[in-house]
């Protein structure tokens, strides 16, 4: 797993261990970040359910201001520690090792863009829904990354859907407001 393009194009980047944590696939990546290229620069970023913090890093990477990164594994959390520093993004970012639910419920932050990336089909995206929308603005875009069977509304957050692309087993969503949806 690498960073595609930007300030840090071409570092690797670590991933956690076993099968609890599910990195998001170079082609998907590439996808989703083709589709919000040219809304990332001076962006706040949420990376919820980050994983490796592989999407807040690419977004960095891309000039998005800085990241939130929420992982509740520690040792994932720890992951995101480690790839965050060995790109220089330390100084933009805060790492969290907490509950998603709890950071929505507690954060008085408001983010541009926001990447929601939980395990499949456990209906994450959804319970996170309430808390999402007190951390988004108007303007915000949401990003969720799902199995390709998973249902989402066509609005979220109080935003309506404008991107919605399968690839293999992977389905990206992203809600925003728009003039240019594309489905």
């Amino acid at each position: 797993m690498r960073v595609i393009t930007g300030s840090a194009r071409g570092r690797k980047l670590l991933t956690p261990e076993g099968m609890d944590t599910r990195p998001t696939t170079e082609k998907v990546k590439e996808a989703l970040f083709s589709a919000i290229q040219f809304n990332i620069e001076g962006k706040t970023v949420l990376d919820l359910f980050a994983g490796s913090g592989q999407l807040g890093i690419e977004a960095l990477s891309r000039g998005a201001l800085r990241c939130v990164f929420i992982e509740n594994d520690r040792a994932a959390a720890e992951i995101i520690k480690k790839n965050v520093a060995s790109v220089g993004f330390s100084s933009v970012s805060l790492i969290s090792a907490m509950d998603a639910y709890m950071f929505l419920e507690h954060s008085g932050e408001k983010f541009g863009l926001i990447f929601l990336d939980p395990p499949y089909k456990k209906g994450f995206i959804e319970a996170a829904e309430k808390g999402i929308e007190r951390v988004t603005t108007e303007n915000s875009i949401i990003v969720c990354e799902t199995s390709k069977d998973e249902i989402l509304p066509e609005t979220f957050a109080s935003l309506p859907l404008s991107f919605d692309r399968c690839y293999s087993d992977v389905r990206i969503r992203i809600y925003r407001k728009s003039e240019d949806t594309i489905y």
